[in-house]
């Protein structure tokens, strides 16, 4: 288990890995960062939340993080990032993400696509206590290219 509620097969499960046969197995580093960001963002969240929290994407390979058309610098990489999303509707992700915001110490937080009022998914990603940036963005799509604004 990487965490009370996250177990190893849900942090590293992927559609597009399993489909294309992509190995996408974190070493020994890359599992410590997922549990650093489990115990520091995930667990804190999901005792708000008050309910399970759907993961999107937690570690990427870099040849899945290819696959997929991911940032060549993407924290998923490292296992520093995490996805998530509303699909149980015990908050929305509007609602997570400005919790996380208010409430927790985190790297970045992206608020991915949607709305004004809701995002499609929330991106955040936790390096160390020092190195953390709380830097909040909005990703939107111009000339079907995506593009981010510090919020």
């Amino acid at each position: 288990m990487i965490s009370k509620h996250i177990s190893d097969k849900e942090g590293v499960y992927s559609n597009t890995a399993t489909r294309r046969g992509i190995d996408n197995t974190p070493n020994d580093e890359q599992l410590d960062n997922m549990g650093l960001i489990a115990e520091k963002v995930f667990e804190p969240l999901r005792e708000w939340v008050g309910g399970p929290i759907k993961i999107n994407s937690f570690y990427r390979s870099p040849e899945l993080n290819t696959a997929i058309g991911g940032s060549a610098t993407s924290q998923h990489c490292k296992g520093q990032a995490i996805d998530i999303d509303d699909t149980f509707g015990k908050a929305t992700n509007a609602e997570m993400y400005y919790w996380i915001k208010k409430n927790l110490d985190f790297d970045q937080m992206i608020w991915e696509f949607g709305d004004d009022d809701n995002p499609n998914w929330v991106h955040v990603s936790y390096v160390s206590p020092e190195k953390n940036r709380n830097r909040c963005l909005k990703a939107y799509k111009e000339n079907k290219k995506t593009k981010y604004k510090v919020i």
